[in-house]
C-alpha cells in the first residue's frame, strides 16, 4: 500500500538536545496512526515540518506522494491540520472564520459547515474571543473536517472537548477512513490511541523510539497492581512471569504493572494468602514514567 507520510532522517535541532532528530517514518495510505511521547518529544516539531511550518536542519518529507517543501501547496491542497497550538480571531466570529478557511480551500459546501456546527453544538454567529477553549477546539475540527482530505494532520485534536463532543470527532474519523482516508494523530489520551489507531509510533527526547501495535509495544489493558499477601513470597516465580513488569517486593507488599490478563500474577500469589489487591488501568503518563523515568505525555 502506498506510504502517505514518510520521512527519512528528519531532523530539526534547535540546539541543547531539543527538536526531532533522524526520524525514519512510514505511515501507510488509508490507516489511522498514532504519535505519541512526553512533553518535548519532539511530535509538534514534527507535525509543523510535515506541514512545512519550519524547515528541517536536515533531511526530507514526503506527504502523499509529494515532497513536503517543493510541493508543499499541493500537499496542502489534499490536506487536512488541527494545530496542537490554536490559532487566535479574536474579533471574528466563529462563521467568517470558517468563511476564510473555505476561500482557501477554493470553496466549501456550506451545508456541510452547518451540519458540522449542529454535530458539535457551535454557535457560529459569536466571536472567537468569547468562546471556551473546548468550542475554539471545535472551529478548528470543523475547519478540518469540512471537505473531504486524503490526509488529517491532527495535534491533540480533543483537547477541551467534553465526553459527548469527543464522540462525535470519532464518528468524523470513522467516517474519514471508510472512505480512505489516512490519519495522523498526536494524542495524550491514551484510550483515545487505543480506540482510533492501528499503528502507534513512540518519540521520547527528540528519537523515535518504537513503532507497532498498542498490543505489540505493551501499552494496551496495563493495570498496576498493589496487593498484600499473608506469607512469604515465591520472588523467582513472579520475576519469571512474561507479562509482568516494574515488579517491587517488601515485607508481603507487591507492586507491579501487568499487561494482560491477570491469571498468571494472581496464581503465583494465591500460595501466599492474598489479603488485598487493588488493580488500576495505567495512564499514558505513568506508561510513560515507567519506561523511560521520567516526562508526561501530551
Amino acid at each position: 500500500m502506498t506510504a502517505a507520510i514518510r520521512t527519512d532522517r528528519l531532523t530539526k535541532d534547535y540546539g541543547r538536545g531539543r527538536g526531532i532528530f533522524d526520524l525514519d517514518l512510514e505511515v501507510r495510505g488509508g490507516e489511522a496512526f498514532g504519535f505519541i511521547g512526553p512533553n518535548g518529544a519532539g511530535k509538534s516539531t514534527t507535525i509543523r515540518l510535515l506541514m512545512d511550518l519550519v524547515r528541517p536542519t536536515r533531511g526530507s518529507a514526503v506527504v502523499l506522494g509529494l515532497d513536503s517543501q517543493r510541493d508543499a501547496v499541493k500537499a496542502k491542497r489534499m490536506t487536512a491540520y488541527v494545530p496542537g497550538e490554536l490559532p487566535e480571531y479574536p474579533n471574528h466570529t466563529g462563521a467568517q472564520i470558517l468563511d476564510l478557511f473555505a476561500h482557501l480551500r477554493g470553496g466549501v459546501d456550506a451545508a456541510r459547515v452547518s451540519t458540522l456546527a449542529r454535530r458539535f453544538d457551535l454557535d457560529l454567529g459569536r466571536r472567537y474571543r468569547e468562546y471556551s477553549h473546548g468550542n475554539k477546539q471545535k472551529v478548528w475540527l470543523i475547519q478540518a473536517f469540512m471537505f473531504d482530505a486524503q490526509l488529517y494532520i491532527l495535534d491533540e485534536p480533543t483537547s477541551g472537548l467534553d465526553p459527548l463532543m469527543q464522540q462525535s470527532f470519532r464518528a468524523l474519523i470513522d467516517e474519514a477512513r471508510a472512505r480512505g482516508a489516512t490519519i495522523f494523530l498526536s494524542s495524550h489520551v491514551l484510550p483515545e490511541v487505543q480506540e482510533i489507531c492501528d499503528r502507534i509510533a513512540v518519540v521520547h527526547e527528540g528519537r523515535l523510539r518504537q513503532v507497532g501495535t498498542l498490543d505489540e509495544l505493551r501499552l494496551a489493558n496495563v493495570h498496576h497492581i498493589d496487593a498484600r499477601v499473608a506469607r512469604d513470597l515465591d520472588r523467582g516465580r513472579l520475576e519469571r512471569l512474561d507479562n509482568v513488569a516494574a515488579l517491587q517486593l517488601s515485607d508481603h507488599h507487591v507492586e507491579c504493572n501487568v499487561t494482560g490478563s491477570l491469571e498468571s500474577l494472581m496464581s503465583a500469589l494465591q500460595p501466599a494468602g492474598i489479603i488485598s489487591l487493588e488493580s488500576s488501568e495505567m495512564s499514558l503518563e505513568q506508561l510513560f514514567l515507567s519506561e523511560y523515568g521520567s516526562g508526561s505525555p501530551s
